[in-house]
């Protein structure tokens, strides 16, 4: 059996191991000479350091509830604390977790939080940023910062399901990528740029062209802010149908964003949930979670957010 269609086996068990998952994609990455997904997964593994940028589906809510004392003896207990207020005192980083940790540290995060159903955080210096600032006259004495289980669960699918659309696409557009074995072999009929754009589209679901040459890396960022043309031929490098791009294209230029964290409008919005179905059909070439991610990445470079 071929390396890839191993990692394929793997992930559709009932309970893959992801430790054993990633060292395989890693002696893949090595066998396709591909860079970019040798750090995603070096990082997977061993965590990301805090000068490496975090994929989306890493960041994860986070929900306070605190306990406050005040006149005459009164208090107000496990009181839920608007995520909104935090943010606006404290800083969004406060409510945007940042899971930096390796893969097999989320799983045993995920284990010891069976019961639970969820994972506290130190809070302690969010109490000094918000005394006196939640309810008036009324001192802050505890707070308490809590991630679900569910969100770290969700970041182990998405390795998985990101995982296991890469070695799809690679083996629907690089047939030679499928008949990988343990030995050396040679890679002459490898595209060393078609890969990493299979990958990137796949594992990081952006419109950032990334062509890698082994030892020097090209990247190339496409400006897209405020050209109707840029962002249509993005989406179509992408894997989105030209007519797709067409119709979203036209649709982002005559509205604006909801917001700065929610860069798709009204009427984008609702076109997307109209047209993911062509996501599973195969007129898009590309899966839905990435053609979700795809379409928001392109849609924020559009208005610069």
């Amino acid at each position: 059996m071929s390396l890839l269609r191993e990692i394929q086996a793997s992930l559709i068990s009932d309970e893959p191991n992801l430790g054993s998952v990633l060292l395989k994609l890693r002696l893949l990455a090595a066998r396709l000479g591909s860079d970019i997904l040798g750090d995603w997964v070096k990082h997977e593994m061993s965590g990301y350091p805090k000068v490496v940028e975090l994929p989306e589906y890493r960041v994860v809510g986070v929900s306070f509830k605190g306990t406050f004392s005040g006149p005459f003896n009164s208090g107000i207990n496990n009181a839920p604390i608007p995520t909104a207020l935090v943010e606006k005192h404290a800083g969004e980083h406060w409510t945007n977790h940042r899971v930096r940790e390796g893969i097999a540290a989320i799983d045993d995060l995920v284990r010891g939080a069976q019961e639970s159903g969820s994972l506290g955080l130190d809070c302690s210096n969010l109490i000094l940023l918000l005394q006196g600032k939640i309810y008036e006259d009324y001192a802050c004495n505890d707070i308490r910062g809590t991630i679900s289980r569910s969100s770290l669960v969700q970041i182990q699918n998405e390795v998985k399901s990101r995982a296991l659309e890469l070695t799809i696409e690679l083996e629907k557009a690089i047939p030679a990528a499928a008949e990988i074995v343990l030995g050396p072999q040679s890679t002459e009929n490898i595209d060393e740029g078609q890969v990493s754009k299979i990958i990137n589209q796949t594992i990081y679901g952006n419109y950032t062209e990334i062509s890698n040459s082994g030892a020097g890396a090209n990247i190339e960022v496409k400006a897209i802010q405020g050209n109707p043309e840029a962002f249509k031929k993005s989406l179509e490098d992408s894997g989105i149908s030209k007519d797709s791009a067409k119709e979203l294209s036209e649709i982002v230029k005559s509205e604006s964003p909801s917001s700065k964290d929610e860069p798709l409008g009204a009427r984008a919005k609702q076109w997307l949930l109209n047209n993911l179905k062509k996501a599973e059909d195969g007129t898009w070439k590309v899966g839905i979670s990435v053609a979700t991610d795809v379409i928001k990445s392109a849609v924020k470079g559009y208005y610069g957010l």
